[in-house]
């Protein structure tokens, strides 16, 4: 196997494409290696989750489509960005307990930092973002 693995997706900028992205990148991450039922794995879907409904959520319609990369090095890191072309970054929203929603970038942060890993925005050259995350990948084994 290589010592790095890349792939990308890209989808329209829909919620029918939340759970394909999220079953794409669980099934290249199992064929990589990582167990189906590993934290890591739980990790990895519930962040897919959150930044591809972001994606589709708040976008407002000015990205019609989402990517979402992945790049793995073993023994390294496995980095998941997910990237529209919004001008607009994300932000923590302060959350009101009646409030349904605005906790999507708390969970995302609180995940990689309990896995020792971290959450990033880059611009793109069209104007748009990627929110990136880094995970270890040796905290998957």
């Amino acid at each position: 196997m290589a010592d790095h693995q890349e792939a990308s997706v890209t989808l329209p900028s829909e919620p029918a494409s939340v759970p394909v992205a999220r079953r794409y990148v669980a099934d290249l991450l199992t064929d990589w290696g990582l167990p189906a039922g590993a934290d890591t794995a739980e990790t990895v879907r519930l962040v897919v989750s959150e930044l591809t409904t972001n994606a589709v959520l708040h976008t407002f319609g000015r990205s019609p489509t989402f990517t979402v990369d992945i790049a793995l090095d073993f023994d390294e890191r496995l980095r998941i960005g997910v990237t529209d072309s919004h001008p607009r970054w994300p932000k923590r929203l302060p959350a009101a307990v009646q409030q349904d929603n605005g906790r999507g970038m708390v969970i995302i942060r609180c995940l990689a930092a309990e896995c020792g890993g971290q959450l990033s925005v880059t611009p793109t050259p069209d104007g748009g973002k990627t929110v990136w995350i880094t995970l270890p990948w040796a905290a998957a084994a």
